[in-house]
C-alpha cells in the first residue's frame, strides 16, 4: 500500500498567486550549459532528420489544439477539497516542467543563433511548444483562483548546470516519459470518462505529440554524438540517467497517489507502466537500458520510495535539526544502497537488440 503526504496546503505569495513548493531533489529543475560546447558539437551526421523536424514544427499541427472551448466555462466548486489540492498540485508541478523546458530552449536558441542556426530553430521551435502548454496549465490553475507567477520562478528558481551531454540524456528522457505519463492517463480516462472530472485530460493526447517529437529531436541530437553510444561511459551515464529518472518518478508517484486515485489509476501500476514503456522507447536511441523486469528491480525502487516517505514525514517533526539528520541518516544510507544494487544490476545492450532488428 502507498503512503501519501498529507495534503498539500497552498500558500500564496500575495492573493491569487501560489507559492512555488519547496525545492527538494524530485521537484522540477531549472537547468543550464555550456553553451559554448553545444555550439561546436558537429551535427552533420543528423542534418537531414534535424531539417526535417523542423519543418513538421513548423507547419505547427497543434497550434488549434490548445484553445480553451466551452467545457471549461464552468464552476469547479463541485469537486471535494482534496481532489481540488492533489489536482491543483499536479497543475503545479507540470506547469513548472513546461516552464523551465521552454527557458532552456529559449537560451539555447538565443546562444546558438549566429554559430548554430538550425539548432537555434529547433529549439525556438520547441521552446513556443512549451511556452504553450505552460501557458495552458497556468491557466487551468486560474479556473481554481490560483496561479503561477511564472517571471518570479524565473528570477528565484535554483539554475542547475548540466553538461551538454547530460542535458541530452536528461531531457530526452523527461520528454518520452512525459509522453507516456500523457498517453497513459488519457487512454485510462478515454476508457473510463467518469473520472475526467476536468476538460484538460481531453488534450492530453495532442500535448503527447508535442513531447513525443521534442523526445525525437533529442534522439537526433544524441546519435549526433557518437560517445554518447559508442563508448563504455556512454553506456555508463546512459544508464545512470535512467535510473535516476525512473527511480524519481516512481518517489513523485508514490507521493501523489492520492491524485492518481482522484482519476481512477493505481499509482504503482501506472508507475509500472510508465518506465517499461519508456525504457523500451529509449531503447531505439540509447546505448544501454535497464533490465526492468529482473525480479530485484521494482521491489527495491519501491524501497526507496518508502523510505523517502519516512525522511518527508521526520521533515514535518518539530524535532531539532540535528535529531532530523540522525534519524535520516540509515533512511539515506538505504536508499543509496538501493540505488547502488540497482545500477549494478545487469544492463541490456540496446545497440545489439537494434542490430537484429530486420
Amino acid at each position: 500500500m502507498v503512503s501519501t503526504l498529507p495534503e498539500p496546503q497552498i500558500e500564496e505569495l500575495k492573493p491569487g498567486i501560489k507559492a512555488p513548493v519547496r525545492e527538494t531533489l524530485l521537484t522540477p529543475r531549472f537547468y543550464t550549459t555550456d553553451f559554448d560546447a553545444i555550439a561546436a558539437m558537429d551535427i552533420s551526421s543528423q542534418e537531414e532528420e534535424l531539417r526535417a523536424m523542423v519543418a513538421e514544427m513548423k507547419a505547427d499541427y497543434n497550434r488549434h489544439h490548445f484553445v480553451r472551448n466551452d467545457s471549461f466555462n464552468q464552476s469547479w466548486e463541485h469537486l471535494d477539497s482534496k481532489t481540488r489540492s492533489v489536482f491543483v498540485d499536479f497543475l503545479e508541478r507540470s506547469c513548472t516542467s513546461e516552464f523551465s523546458g521552454f527557458l532552456l530552449f529559449k537560451e539555447l536558441s538565443r546562444k546558438l543563433k549566429t554559430t548554430k542556426p538550425l539548432l537555434s530553430e529547433v529549439f525556438s521551435l520547441m521552446a513556443r511548444d512549451e511556452a504553450r502548454h505552460a501557458g495552458f496549465l497556468n491557466k487551468a490553475m486560474s479556473d481554481f483562483n490560483i496561479s503561477l507567477d511564472l517571471g518570479y520562478l524565473t528570477k528565484n528558481r535554483t539554475y542547475t548546470f548540466f553538461k551538454p551531454e547530460w542535458i541530452i540524456y536528461a531531457v530526452y528522457l523527461s520528454e518520452k516519459i512525459g509522453y507516456w505519463r500523457y498517453i497513459t492517463i488519457y487512454r485510462h480516462l478515454e476508457n473510463h470518462p467518469e473520472y475526467q472530472f476536468y476538460p484538460l485530460f481531453q488534450f492530453f493526447e495532442s500535448w503527447c505529440q508535442d513531447e513525443n517529437r521534442h523526445g525525437d529531436i533529442f534522439t537526433a541530437l544524441l546519435r549526433s554524438q557518437r560517445k554518447m553510444w559508442d563508448s563504455w561511459h556512454g553506456k555508463l551515464w546512459a544508464k545512470f540517467f535512467l535510473l535516476t529518472v525512473f527511480v524519481t518518478h516512481s518517489l513523485t508517484v508514490d507521493e501523489r497517489a492520492d491524485f492518481y486515485e482522484s482519476v481512477g489509476l493505481d499509482a504503482r501500476e501506472f508507475d509500472r507502466i510508465v518506465v517499461r514503456n519508456t525504457n523500451a522507447t529509449a531503447a531505439r536511441s540509447f546505448p544501454v537500458v535497464l533490465d526492468v523486469e529482473h525480479p530485484e528491480f521494482f521491489p527495491r525502487v519501491y524501497r526507496c520510495s518508502e523510505r523517502n516517505m519516512q525522511l518527508a514525514a521526520i521533515d514535518r517533526t518539530d524535532a531539532p535539526k540535528v535529531v532530523k539528520f540522525l534519524r535520516k541518516l540509515p533512511l539515506m544510507a538505504g536508499i543509496g544502497w538501493d540505488m547502488l544494487r540497482l545500477y549494478l544490476l545487469k544492463s541490456i545492450d540496446a545497440e545489439a537488440l537494434r542490430g537484429t532488428v530486420r
